[in-house]
């Protein structure tokens, strides 16, 4: 994979390296095929009156042309059958699609921007890039695999000359092959020079551009909606670029926070909702500027937070003499930051959307041992990593002792599939392994952060009580059932494989096998963050998304 792009004309965007197939998890309520046009659409036979989109199967977008395409008919069966899936772990979670970073002024930008990538690795794990400037040129690396595999060579990084470079995590999305061409930050040329942009979120509009764009000549040699917006760039006769990127932003819809770099300066843009997270900080001594997704990233380069990225804001750093601009020119809209950043995402050490992530956790698992205080239990113990510091809230605000009953193997792969049940069970027994000195004999309460298909609750509730020897197992969720998939850069599962979707409480009790099954509130979930809490986006809670997508607007003129 040639590391720059060729140039290109004001109609064709070339050699790019493709994100994800961003569309491919945008859920349609749609129970047949909808094929449209930008302009004109049509319905073809709508099958049942549509009352709840929670209630309908979800389709799977297609490229180009764009239409939507039913599931394959085994999918139903295999999201109907929690046998069918093998996932463990942290496998069965809804997973952050990518982590960016930005860092401008400094000499050793692209040593620091592997060292942030790094503390971003939560946020992506199948391909890592850095793209670097030294005031002429960008150069780019790629690769597949952690970012200490990609960088594991220096030589990898030597050629990345310069004081600016922006980098990118990502995971795949199901389904799509693992492929060097996937891998961001993309680099392109265009007829005023290069560009190259890092993108974590989603377009819910994605289709419907990309169509209009076709329609007028553009030529695309991706299926990511980041290439969207580098057409939107090349084809806009606004000068200079800024004026290129704002008019770009006013043109999509959804979730994205963007750095991009040219030979000179750094640019990060936040979606006007705010969904996903950006922040800015400055390194000392040399006065740096840097953007990232998390803090974690921030600390772990000795860089000191300045402030978000706030929504709709772009900010455009000039590393000529280090000035920064900073721009509201996107139309103001309601903040709906990502809840599931606190739930699941995001490092605990971090502060997202200007709350510690970890203090939001412990919130979230105290609001939970009030709510649903199991009596008859003598420990508190968390699923490892994620229900840690839920456990603790849930542990003392309870009175009950916590024990960590659960040790985690990090030496075993982020997927272990196996085809048989004697397989699939050694598989947890690999990852999570149980202590039986602690649960033998014990009523257990397990804190986690969430139930998503539900397949590896049940494993951890079996091997808690016939490897642990634990009398009763009592799982206490802290956060609400998710019945809803996610539109703005989460990789979740589709809707109808989203076991709470699919069941009430008792029935993922009875599913999963435990002796008594609780969900936080939603209303709880929200009281943690008192009068900020309508500046959340719960949509995989409530099905309630702040921004539709076009198949959603669709059903709603049917509906009306």
């Amino acid at each position: 994979m040639a590391t720059d792009a060729a140039a290109v004309t004001s109609t064709s965007l070339l050699h790019l390296h493709d994100h994800r197939h961003h569309h491919r998890h945008q859920p349609s309520p749609l129970s047949s095929v909808i094929s449209y046009k930008p302009s004109v659409f049509s319905l073809k036979a709508i099958s049942k009156p549509y009352s709840s989109f929670q209630r309908t199967r979800f389709n799977h977008y297609d490229a180009a042309p764009f239409r939507l395409r039913s599931l394959p008919p085994s999918s139903s069966a295999v999201a109907s059958d929690p046998s069918h899936d093998f996932l463990i772990s942290d496998d069965d979670k809804p997973r952050e699609e990518c982590g960016v970073v930005g860092i401008i002024g400094d000499p050793d930008a692209t040593q620091l921007c592997s060292l942030a990538l790094h503390a971003l690795q939560h946020r992506g794990q199948e391909g890592a890039g850095i793209v670097s400037s030294d005031g002429s040129d960008l150069r780019s690396a790629t690769g597949l695999g952690l970012v200490s595999e990609v960088f594991s060579d220096p030589a990898k990084l030597a050629p990345l000359m310069g004081d600016s470079a922006i980098g990118h995590v990502r995971y795949s999305t199901a389904g799509s092959a693992s492929a060097l061409a996937n891998v961001q930050p993309f680099v392109a040329g265009y007829r005023f020079g290069k560009l190259a942009v890092a993108h974590n979120g989603n377009l819910v509009n994605y289709g419907i551009l990309r169509s209009a764009l076709e329609s007028k000549g553009s030529i695309f040699n991706t299926s990511s909606d980041t290439e969207v917006i580098l057409h939107l760039i090349a084809t806009s006769s606004s000068r200079p670029l800024l004026a290129r990127i704002v008019e770009a932003c006013e043109s999509i819809q959804g979730a994205y926070s963007l750095v991009f770099l040219t030979a000179n300066k750094l640019f990060a843009v936040r979606d006007p909702h705010g969904f996903r997270p950006l922040v800015m900080g400055r390194r000392r001594p040399t006065g740096a500027i840097v953007f990232a997704s998390e803090t974690c990233a921030l600390d772990l380069i000795n860089a000191e937070l300045v402030r978000e990225v706030n929504p709709g804001e772009v900010i455009v750093v000039d590393g000529r003499n280090m000035t920064t601009t900073s721009l509201c020119l996107i139309p103001k809209k309601p903040r709906k930051a990502c809840v599931f950043e606190h739930v699941y995402f995001a490092l605990p050490n971090s502060v997202v959307f200007g709350h510690s992530v970890h203090a939001s956790r412990y919130a979230f698992g105290a609001a939970l041992a009030r709510e649903s205080a199991a009596a008859s239990a003598d420990i508190v113990i968390p699923v490892p990593d994620s229900g840690f510091f839920a456990a603790l809230g849930f542990a003392e605000a309870s009175g009950l002792p916590f024990r960590q009953g659960l040790i985690r193997s990090h030496y075993v792969g982020r997927t272990f599939i196996e085809p048989d049940t004697a397989g699939r069970n050694l598989a947890v027994k690999l990852k999570l392994a149980p202590v039986r000195g602690i649960l033998e004999g014990k009523s257990v309460v397990v804190v986690d952060d969430s139930i998503v298909r539900g397949t590896t609750s049940s494993k951890i509730v079996q091997l808690i009580k016939t490897a642990g020897g634990a009398r009763e197992v009592h799982m206490r969720i802290a956060s609400p059932p998710i019945v809803g998939s996610c539109y703005y850069g989460v990789d979740t599962p589709r809707t109808e494989e989203l076991i709470s979707y699919r069941m009430d409480v008792e029935g993922v009790r009875q599913a999963i096998g435990c002796d008594s099954l609780a969900f936080l509130s939603l209303e709880s979930l929200r009281g943690t963050f008192v009068d900020e809490a309508n500046m959340f986006c719960d949509a995989c809670f409530t099905g309630d998304y702040p921004v539709l997508s076009r198949d959603q607007e669709i059903l709603q003129s049917v509906e009306a």
